[in-house]
Order: structure tokens, then C-alpha cells, then sequence
């Protein structure tokens, strides 16, 4: 069987969307020398150098984000190498992660965390363990509410990403430290968090100069190797994060809801109508939807929580109301909650990334 041919940039840069998504990622022929990430990660490996670090994890073209468990590379998404890619990814998922030279520096600085922490197994050591917390925790195991205003945890990424896991507490500290002009020792002198960033700057004054104890040639989901096309990659990435496009539970919802006003012989008040509304329905449960679904699956209450949030706001964009008794709506609601969170965790819950 004869062998698909390894494209060039200049072969699909400016096919129409419907016919580049034909194209499998492998055969994109992207890469990162004589791209702009070429640049970023040069100024990313002078920020390394500028803090005493020789080793400069290797950055290779991936799926997306991550660091593979407990091993020092880091990738960065194939979409990234190519403005046709980076326009793509922006039409299909509405952002493209890291597409500016702040963002990418900053994610840079998170991966190189991880990268560093396996490179030193710096994980392994007992004062690690008392700051940060068993490195082999699992990432969708833990249960754990983020507090937003917690100074036990640094500030970098979205969403308190260093409460997720003690490897992410790790990184997002790494970051901030290794952050040009973030000021580390004044913004977080009075934060408990302090005594990580302290911990930090010392490993790294002695793990720095040295030569990494692991190093591998695995390069984890590398774009190179991806044989599905572009098409597919869209749809198994907006499966797995289907609740940040609008529309995506609307099936479910109408199912469980309706979109008629309950009417009676005479009529319902604005009050009742109120009353009947979806969102106010899983305002009143939401607290006790997400404890009970949490006590039969291993996923965070942050985020059941979060979900239970967004099925709300679409509720309210749908105009939906209860037309089930209270029991049966919550039945309906549970199974839905907890099918969506095993969805959830089967797309997102591999634990060899970081």
C-alpha cells in the first residue's frame, strides 16, 4: 500500500477549511525551526540561563500542552507552528492556547517545571513532599474545592491551576519564579506560599549548574505521529471539552427540561413562571447535586461544580423550565451530571501528562 506523501506548508496553507481538515496532522510537515516558536523558545531558554539553568528541556510539536509524566520534553501544539493552523484552531475552539509570545512564554515556563522537577527528580525528596504533597497523587482522584483567594497557593495560569495537583503547584511555583521581573520576593513575602518559592529558588541554585539525572528520547503524542486528520482532532478535542461551546449539552437539557411556560386552567403568575424556571431549579440542588455525584465518582467538586454552573447559564440562554416532578428532574439531572463527568474523564483523565 503505497505510503501518503508528506506535505509542506505551501501545499495546504491556503486550502479552504473544509478541505485542510481532510489532512491528517502527521502530514502537515509543520515543525518548530524557522517559526516563530523557533524565537520563543530561544528567549525562553535565555530566561533558564539568566537563573543558572543548563539544561533546556527539548520542546518537540505535539497534540497540545503537556509535559509527559516524568519525562524532561515538552510539547507545544502542532497549531502553533503555522498561522493557517493557529486561524483554524481559533474558527474551531474559539482561542488558539498560547498563540501570543506572553502566553507561550508563560505556558513555556509551567511545562519547564514539570520538565525540571523529572530531569532532577526533585519530586523524591521529602521537603518536596511536605510542601507541595505526594507527587504520585492522582489528577482525577483528589477531591478539592479551589479557593480563589488562597495564599498557600502562587498565582500564574487560569483557574488556581496550582490547587489541581502537587506536580501543578510545583510548575505554577516554578513559573513564578522563573518569571522575569515578577517580583517574587516582594508579592508573596507574606503568602504562605513563600516558603515554596524559597524552596524553589534553592533546588534550583543546586540542581542548575548540573547536567540532568533523566534524560529520554520520548516525545509522547508528537504531531509526527498523529495519523488522525484534522477533522477527527477537532471533533475528539470539542468532546472533551464540549462544555466551553454553547450548544454542546443542549440535547441532554431539552430532554430533562422544556422549553414551553407551564400554563394552568387560568393561567401562572409571573412568580410561578418564575419559580418553574430551570436555572432556579438547579440553583436550589446544585450544592447537593454535586456532593451526591461526587460521593459515587472520583472527579473534583471544583469541577462538578463548574459544570453544574454551566449547565445553569445555558438553561438560562434556552429559557427552560421543570416540567417533571422534583424527584424525577433530579434523577434526570444526576445520571446526566455524572454520564458528563465520565465522558470527561475518559477524554482528559490520562495521567501520563502534565
Amino acid at each position: 500500500m503505497a505510503q501518503r506523501r508528506r506535505l509542506k506548508p505551501a501545499d495546504w496553507e491556503n486550502l479552504p477549511d473544509e478541505e485542510l481538515l481532510k489532512l491528517r496532522v502527521r502530514d502537515l510537515g509543520v515543525r518548530i525551526e524557522g517559526t516563530v516558536l523557533e524565537e520563543r523558545i530561544a528567549l525562553f531558554h535565555s530566561e533558564l540561563e539568566a537563573r543558572g539553568i543548563s539544561f533546556k528541556p527539548p520542546c518537540y510539536l505535539a497534540d497540545e500542552w503537556l509535559c509527559p509524566d516524568k519525562v524532561p520534553n515538552i510539547g507545544i501544539p502542532f497549531f502553533l507552528a503555522h498561522p493557517r493552523l493557529i486561524q483554524l484552531e481559533k474558527k474551531m475552539m474559539l482561542e488558539a492556547e498560547g498563540e501570543t509570545e506572553p502566553w507561550c512564554l508563560k505556558l513555556l515556563r509551567h511545562e519547564s517545571g514539570h520538565a525540571l522537577n523529572s530531569a532532577y527528580l526533585i519530586h523524591k525528596r521529602t521537603r518536596w513532599r511536605e510542601l507541595f504533597g505526594p507527587f504520585t497523587t492522582e489528577y482525577y482522584d483528589v477531591t478539592y474545592d479551589a479557593k480563589p483567594y488562597s495564599k498557600r497557593f502562587v498565582v500564574h495560569l487560569e483557574d488556581n491551576y496550582a490547587q489541581a495537583h502537587p506536580d501543578e503547584d510545583w510548575a505554577e511555583t516554578f513559573a513564578v519564579w522563573l518569571a522575569p521581573g515578577s517580583d517574587w520576593q516582594e508579592r508573596y513575602k507574606d503568602w504562605p506560599a513563600f516558603k515554596k518559592l524559597q524552596y524553589v529558588d534553592k533546588v534550583m541554585k543546586e540542581f542548575g549548574p548540573k547536567p540532568p539525572v533523566v534524560t529520554t528520547r520520548d516525545f509522547s503524542w508528537a504531531a509526527d505521529k498523529m495519523t488522525i486528520t484534522l477533522a477527527g482532532f477537532y471533533e475528539r478535542k470539542k468532546r472533551s471539552l464540549g462544555g466551553e461551546f454553547p450548544g454542546y449539552y443542549d440535547r441532554g437539557l431539552l430532554r430533562i427540561f422544556t422549553t414551553q411556560a407551564p400554563t394552568g386552567d387560568a393561567g401562572k403568575t409571573p412568580k410561578q413562571l418564575k419559580e418553574a424556571k430551570a436555572v432556579r431549579f438547579l440553583r436550589l440542588h446544585r450544592r447537593n447535586l454535586v456532593k451526591v455525584i461526587n460521593a459515587f465518582i472520583p472527579q473534583r467538586k471544583f469541577d462538578i461544580d463548574k459544570l453544574a454552573r454551566k449547565l445553569m447559564a445555558r438553561c438560562e440562554d434556552l429559557d427552560l423550565y421543570v416540567h417533571k416532578s422534583e424527584n424525577e428532574t433530579l434523577v434526570e439531572l444526576t445520571a446526566y451530571i455524572t454520564a458528563i463527568m465520565a465522558s470527561m474523564r475518559r477524554f482528559n483523565g490520562d495521567h501520563n501528562r502534565r
